[in-house]
């Protein structure tokens, strides 16, 4: 897999992809603000429709960790529901379980937070489940298995959005996830585009 930073720096924007280096002075956005590669700081090619709508897709994989087929799946099943494909699709990528631990703080990357339940440290509704995909429903609870593994400093330091609700290492599902809830910088209308084209 290529350089986290590098892909940060790429799309010109803060992905989260290394955790609490993301939020420090050595970020690479923060110290090199061009794109990568020895001629990136000179690089400024205007970028087509499609250039513009490949980049959104590909920044909305990457933050979400997923690969081509994983991420394709979650469109094509967006598609399929009756509310806004764009909306349907950042639902659908909020409540998989390993941004869900992610949003709770728990881990300090959405890939720490992969590797929490793969290797099975995460309860939903008193199970363990090692399933990154696994989607959260609405009065799902989430606690960890082994509560040593949960890192103090990201806790403190998640802001927790508004569709969870924690007490003391004990989460539930309020609601599922409106756009306004959602934080992300990907223009989910332009990944539409590059799919119905």
């Amino acid at each position: 897999m290529e350089n986290k930073c590098r892909t940060c720096r790429k799309f010109g924007e803060k992905l989260f992809l290394k955790g609490e280096r993301c939020n420090s002075p050595k970020c690479g956005v923060v110290r090199r603000a061009y794109g990568p590669g020895s001629h990136g700081a000179a690089r400024k090619s205007k970028k087509s429709e499609y250039g513009l709508q490949l980049q959104a897709k590909q920044m909305a994989k990457m933050e979400y960790g997923l690969r081509e087929r994983q991420f394709s799946l979650t469109f094509d099943k967006a598609a399929h529901s009756e509310e806004a494909t764009g909306d349907a699709m950042l639902k659908l990528l909020e409540t998989r379980l390993d941004n869900v631990i992610y949003r709770l703080g728990w881990a300090s990357s959405r890939i720490q937070a992969r590797q929490l339940v793969n290797h099975g440290h995460i309860k939903v509704n008193d199970k363990v489940v090692d399933i990154p995909s696994y989607q959260v429903k609405v009065k799902d609870s989430l606690e960890p298995a082994n509560t040593e593994l949960i890192q103090n400093t990201s806790v403190e330091k998640a802001q927790i959005p508004a569709w969870l609700k924690v007490k003391a290492l004990k989460a539930e599902i309020v609601s599922l996830p409106t756009r306004e809830e959602i934080e992300t910088p990907i223009d989910e209308q332009l990944v539409v585009e590059f799919y119905s084209r």
